[in-house]
């Protein structure tokens, strides 16, 4: 009785707006019963994962690193995902910092994890001719590989940021033609044309994250970091980008295409805020493919895992149910 009490009462507070509709989806409530309660395995990055949600690239060297990698480790081991390390940079100077990233144990050896460096810090070991370097500290995290983010735009707008002094296509090219380990490549917030994407495409890389328009944007931090500073009048560089959708739409034009690509795996970020929204561009994209979170799962990962927890779990419900009745409009 309280049920039908509580339908009453809040009936007039659920009224819904035509204009609120999600329009990205046809809703099918006749084509499925409900869902078992776990998702299908699947393959990526040659390990076997179970919730599509790649934990973006974040942090490292704060007193709260710690906790924040801890706590998304354990995450990574409950739901089986995959998970991309913040900037490793600090390691290749000595290892004092080495217990934020230090995660393996709590993850597991079964699941995918990769180390992380800036393009800038990828140039200058290519120039010493030390990118052995890389390989020492990817082995001592126990990673499966490297995430390697390509930022031009964030380190012309840091004070403190290096510059880049070749074309990082070709600092990859070296990158790839001496190191044997898999490579991830990754924008930062403001993601990549459709020539940068072809050319990443070409390459024999494990995955492109797309880190697009739309989610957190590191260009746009490094403003936010200096106010009142001369930088503030390059701010319209931050509103400089290309969403996810976008991306998908060409990357799947090279698809059709029938050109030479050597990457098939695709981590889609950028303004991923729910299950719905990862959802639609799994949907939509003809690679292989999950999707990326960052300032989402930060926003969990700060506090008590139990939180991180629930925020998961209701993550895997609503995927549950968007494959069971949603269906993309064309």
């Amino acid at each position: 009785m309280d049920r039908k009490k509580d339908h009453i009462e809040l009936a007039f507070q659920s009224q819904t707006e035509q204009a609120l509709s999600d329009e990205r989806f046809y809703y099918e409530p006749l084509l499925s019963a409900h869902p078992s309660s776990e998702l299908d395995e699947f393959e990526f990055l040659g390990k076997k994962l179970q919730l599509p949600i790649w934990v973006s690239s974040m942090t490292g060297g704060t007193s709260i690193a710690k906790t924040i990698n801890e706590n998304l480790a354990r995450a990574c081991r409950q739901f089986r995902m995959g998970m991309g390390l913040g900037s490793c940079r600090l390691l290749l100077e000595d290892d004092q910092y080495l217990r934020d990233f230090d995660v393996r144990t709590l993850m597991g050896d079964d699941l995918p994890l990769y180390a992380n460096l800036g393009i800038c810090q990828v140039e200058q070991l290519v120039e010493r001719k030390e990118l052995n370097r890389i390989e020492d500290m990817v082995g001592q995290l126990r990673a499966d590989g490297l995430i390697v983010h390509i930022n031009p735009m964030q380190e012309w707008l840091q004070p403190e940021g290096d510059r880049i002094m070749n074309a990082p296509l070709e600092t990859l090219n070296t990158l790839l033609n001496q190191l044997d380990i898999p490579i991830v490549v990754k924008e930062v917030g403001q993601g990549m044309g459709p020539e940068s994407l072809l050319e990443l495409m070409r390459l024999p890389l494990a995955a492109i994250e797309l880190a697009a328009f739309g989610g957190t944007n590191f260009a746009k931090i490094e403003l936010l970091r200096n106010p009142g500073k001369q930088v503030q009048l390059l701010d319209p560089l931050t509103s400089i980008g290309h969403p996810a959708r976008d991306m998908v739409e060409w990357l799947n034009s090279l698809w059709d295409s029938g050109k030479d690509l050597q990457c098939s795996q695709l981590i889609l970020s950028g303004g991923v805020k729910n299950f719905l929204d990862g959802y639609y561009l799994m949907e939509e994209c003809k690679y292989s493919a999950i999707y990326g979170q960052a300032s989402q799962l930060l926003k969990y990962a700060r506090s008590s895992y139990e939180e991180l927890e629930a925020y998961l779990e209701s993550q895997v419900r609503g995927l549950l149910l968007a494959r069971a009745y949603l269906r993309i409009r064309s």
